[in-house]
């Protein structure tokens, strides 16, 4: 099993990175080749550029901790497991930190490209939120 992981530390409240992070139908909004997702209680399917459906299931969504959890189902994977955790460093600094368990381990490869680019644009998101 392979462990792919990225962390960015953003300028903005924690409380408004999780805002983000937290609420299971915005990953289109920041995730590169997401074009949309659907929610259904525990049930997350994502729709990638290419027309692809991966239906995922929430494992955590625990605004205490801030730590977002989810597996991806879909045939392909043997095992995945997404982790978003956000981390109050100060008042309005924060670190978000993504990882991802994959088998087979090409996957996490392939996750870990969108993640880096996820994060950029959720550092995005959180600075307009926070100037708003």
């Amino acid at each position: 099993m392979a462990t792919i992981r990225f962390e960015r530390r953003i300028a903005a409240p924690a409380d408004v990175v999780w805002e983000i992070v937290g609420t299971p139908e915005s990953i289109s909004d920041w995730f590169p080749g997401i074009t949309s997702c659907t929610v259904d209680g525990m049930t997350r399917v994502i729709r990638l550029a290419s027309g692809i459906e991966m239906p995922e299931r929430i494992l955590t969504i625990d605004p205490l901790i801030r730590r977002f959890q989810y597996q991806i189902t879909a045939p392909i994977y043997r095992f995945h497991r997404g982790t978003i955790d956000v981390i109050e460093l100060g008042e309005s600094d924060s670190l978000c930190v993504y990882s991802t368990d994959s088998d087979p381990d090409v996957l996490a490869l392939v996750i870990g490209g969108g993640t880096y680019g996820a994060l950029i644009e959720i550092e995005r998101l959180a600075l307009a939120q926070k100037e708003a």
